[in-house]
């Protein structure tokens, strides 16, 4: 597993390079996500989400929660994405760490799987608020993995 560098903190997870990572930001936590695909990035970018309230491995994926967004750009589907997990997250009292994305014709339709937040076990640290336009960027990169990002406010 590639060593983060002292600027971000992140995990890789396959050896195809979907990962997703955390940026440095003033005052609130840019979230990354690396993918092979579209929707790889937007499902690595979750994970960088969850990452924040807790370690994602505490998380049993036991109970399904689909989510659907809609947007006419890439960029506002990510927002839209994070935003519907944190709705979920706080609507449900539901921590998750499963996401299978898929993504076609500036819709997004996922399944997501967690389970009901356990303080002791899950040991959240924070509560992401909300995704920003902040740094907001999707794009596919000269190594071809697809790169999305975004500041979420904590």
């Amino acid at each position: 597993m590639k060593q983060p560098s002292s600027e971000t903190r992140g995990q890789a997870v396959s050896p195809g390079g979907a990962r997703w990572e955390h940026f440095p930001h003033i005052a609130d936590m840019g979230v990354r996500g690396y993918g092979a695909s579209l929707a790889e990035a937007f499902a690595q970018t979750a994970y960088a989400l969850i990452a924040i309230i807790c370690e994602p491995d505490r998380i049993e994926a036991t109970v399904p929660v689909s989510i659907r967004c809609e947007a006419p750009d890439v960029e506002l589907l990510l927002v839209d994405w994070l935003n519907a997990l944190i709705y979920e997250i706080a609507a449900r009292q539901m921590l998750f760490s499963r996401f299978d994305v898929e993504i076609s014709d500036g819709r997004l339709e996922a399944t997501i799987w967690g389970e009901a937040v356990d303080r002791r076990r899950h040991r959240p640290v924070v509560e992401v608020k909300g995704a920003t336009y902040t740094e907001l960027k999707v794009c596919r990169q000269e190594n071809a993995l697809w790169r999305a990002q975004c500041v979420v406010d904590v």
